[in-house]
């Protein structure tokens, strides 16, 4: 089970907690308002007030315990960058940030942001089901129900061809490309005839459902 630190329980980062517990993960939300972490204790596993830009809270809660510590604070930037840089201190294994704008999100990356995301209305139930799978890299959202998203390659698929796999008519989707991890080179017109490498990325399109299945 994967454990997750949420920080900033507005509108994003209520949505996300909630969604990670309802998806099985173990779920610490934290903000400094006290009704606030009232009103979400029920839905997830651990709910606290405390203030984390101070780094002793932070240990003090036990993040750098955490697969994974998520940011969600973005109109307050200075406690948005100090909470980023307090958790990277601290050895968080991976550190997600919300960004107001293009330079917010430059700063947290050059701090250490191992991801920096500027979500929309629904983004947090999004977010919650790529980070929960270990397969998803990246996706873009084209609609609430499909995506494009960047896929570790199923190892079985190794070896076959994606005609021989028949991924439309099997799995429901299509894949656009596939990426060489250690060149970085991306094939965005792979024959269907040529056999798959082994470790290889897949940028597949079709519905969240679906691309779900092929991640689990």
């Amino acid at each position: 089970m994967k454990s997750f630190a949420v920080i900033g329980l507005g509108r994003f980062g209520r949505s996300l907690a909630i969604k990670l517990s309802q998806l099985g993960a173990e779920v610490l939300a934290i903000d400094k308002n006290m009704s606030v972490v009232e009103d979400i204790s029920e839905y997830v596993t651990q709910a606290v007030s405390g203030d984390c830009t101070d780094e002793k809270v932070l240990r003090s809660l036990g993040v750098r315990n955490f697969d994974c510590a998520v940011v969600a604070i973005s109109e307050n930037i200075e406690a948005s960058i100090m909470i980023t840089s307090a958790l990277k201190t601290l050895e968080v294994k991976y550190v997600v940030a919300k960004a107001k704008s293009a330079l917010h999100a430059k700063v947290l990356r050059q701090i250490g942001a191992d991801r920096v995301v500027f979500p929309e209305a629904d983004f947090g139930e999004k977010l919650a089901q790529g980070l929960l799978s270990a397969n998803v890299l990246d996706f873009i959202e084209l609609s609430d129900k499909y995506s494009i998203m960047e896929i570790k390659m199923p190892s079985e698929w190794a070896g076959k061809t994606l005609a021989e796999l028949d991924v439309r008519k099997k799995y429901g989707i299509n894949v656009v490309a596939v990426k060489d991890p250690e060149t970085g080179f991306i094939d965005i017109s792979p024959n269907p005839t040529s056999p798959l490498e082994k470790d290889r990325l897949l940028v597949v399109i079709g519905s969240d459902s679906d691309i779900k299945k092929l991640t689990k």
